[in-house]
């Protein structure tokens, strides 16, 4: 017989095991509302779970039809037909409530599946929850998007990783140095099911119950090019990216990326740096790379790792190559510097706002000419410029 993959074993039943997502399952959250106003009205809407690889989609619905004391029916997008759903609906007892059908991977059904999910939904007949890792405004109908809540999940963080690990470290009876701890962490990028399954294969690994950092190594069939959140090399390999990029050097520029990218950090951070490097050393050169660098941002958010790796990739090459011009940086640092040194200077009369007579009277408003090119700064700073 084979044996159940640990994932599965430590899989949590109930709310108060489950890890992660404390926004949705904690007091107050829109889960944890959702199921304690259903216990008196019966009523929980169909849902869309849309949140990374391994961050409790599948667990978290099987969980909510046990809060709730429902049939659950468990699909996959990818080897289930909409017949395959017809046919459940097909053999249901009328007098039962309806049950939860659990789809995973909803965006793999085609737009004729998804309409056919439709009636079911609007007769009561199933309470719908689709699992996608994708954004459901791309890849879900219309009609079927009005009729569920989205409801995102977030990443697992380093906290939740390290509980779930800590627990299947008591399953296995086995221990774990340190550095190995941080590194799987690492490396699991915030999924659940990756930190489980590299374990396992490690705790095969080992003849003395002790994990150490070869056998993560080998479980994960990558060396360790992980760094220390909050140490030195952390911040140099990201000074040295910008930097690169700086310099206009796509080549330096892509080697800092790929030991970002090879040590799991996280691609929202790296896309960050990004926007901010787009407007503070590109800016009016070449206007149009804060576009570039938003949209990787937002290629980042919907695709994830590892696919977006090659749109960081793209944009880092494209902001490195890019012409170079700190003029609206340091225009916006000098006008800074003047406003902590000389506070609220008084806005000249003619460019402020005239809403009554008195204000008119005392002169607000009075000789401004659209498009003047004359001094508009506190006569203070008059003939001041901060962008050249």
């Amino acid at each position: 017989m084979t044996k159940t993959p640990l994932a599965e074993i430590l899989r949590p039943k109930s709310i108060k095991d489950y890890l992660g997502q404390e926004h949705l399952i904690g007091k107050g959250g829109l889960i944890d509302t959702l199921i304690k106003n259903s216990k008196s009205t019966k009523f929980f809407p169909s849902i869309i779970l849309w949140g990374p690889v391994g961050s409790g989609k599948t667990t978290l619905a099987r969980i909510i039809a046990s809060e709730l004391n429902r049939e659950f029916h468990e699909f996959s997008a990818v080897n289930t037909s909409s017949r395959d759903i017809q046919q459940l609906v097909n053999s249901l007892d009328k007098t039962s409530q309806a049950p939860i059908v659990f789809i995973d991977e909803i965006h793999r059904f085609n737009k004729a599946q998804q309409d056919k999910l439709l009636p079911y939904i609007e007769k009561g007949k199933i309470i719908l929850i689709g699992a996608t890792t994708e954004n459901p405004s791309f890849e879900v109908i219309g009609p079927l998007l009005s009729r569920c809540r989205v409801i995102t999940l977030t990443q697992l963080g380093k906290n939740d990783l390290s509980k779930i690990l800590n627990k299947a470290l008591d399953k296995l009876e086995c221990q774990i140095e340190k550095n190995a701890k941080e590194f799987l962490i690492e490396s699991s990028n915030g999924d659940a099911r990756t930190l489980l399954n590299v374990l396992e294969i490690a705790s095969n690994l080992t003849n003395d119950s002790q994990i150490s950092i070869n056998h993560i190594e080998q479980a994960l069939q990558k060396p360790q090019y992980t760094f220390d959140k909050k140490g030195e090399d952390y911040y140099n390999t990201i000074s040295a990216f910008i930097k690169s990029m700086r310099a206009s050097n796509p080549s330096a520029t892509l080697y800092y990326l790929a030991r970002m990218v090879s040590a799991g950090q996280d691609p929202l951070y790296i896309a960050r740096r990004m926007i901010i490097f787009a407007s503070e050393d590109i800016g009016m050169a070449q206007p149009t790379a804060l576009v570039v660098a938003n949209e990787v941002f937002r290629a980042c958010e919907t695709i994830g790792y590892p696919e977006c790796a090659i749109n960081l990739a793209h944009g880092a090459i494209y902001l490195a190559t890019a012409k170079k011009d700190r003029s609206a940086y340091e225009g916006l640092q000098s006008a800074l510097s003047d406003v902590r040194k000389h506070g609220n200077l008084p806005i000249p009369l003619k460019l402020r706002n005239a809403p009554t007579k008195l204000m008119k009277n005392l002169g607000y408003g009075k000789d401004y000419k659209m498009y003047n090119q004359e001094n508009l700064l506190p006569e203070k700073l008059k003939g001041k410029k901060y962008y050249k």
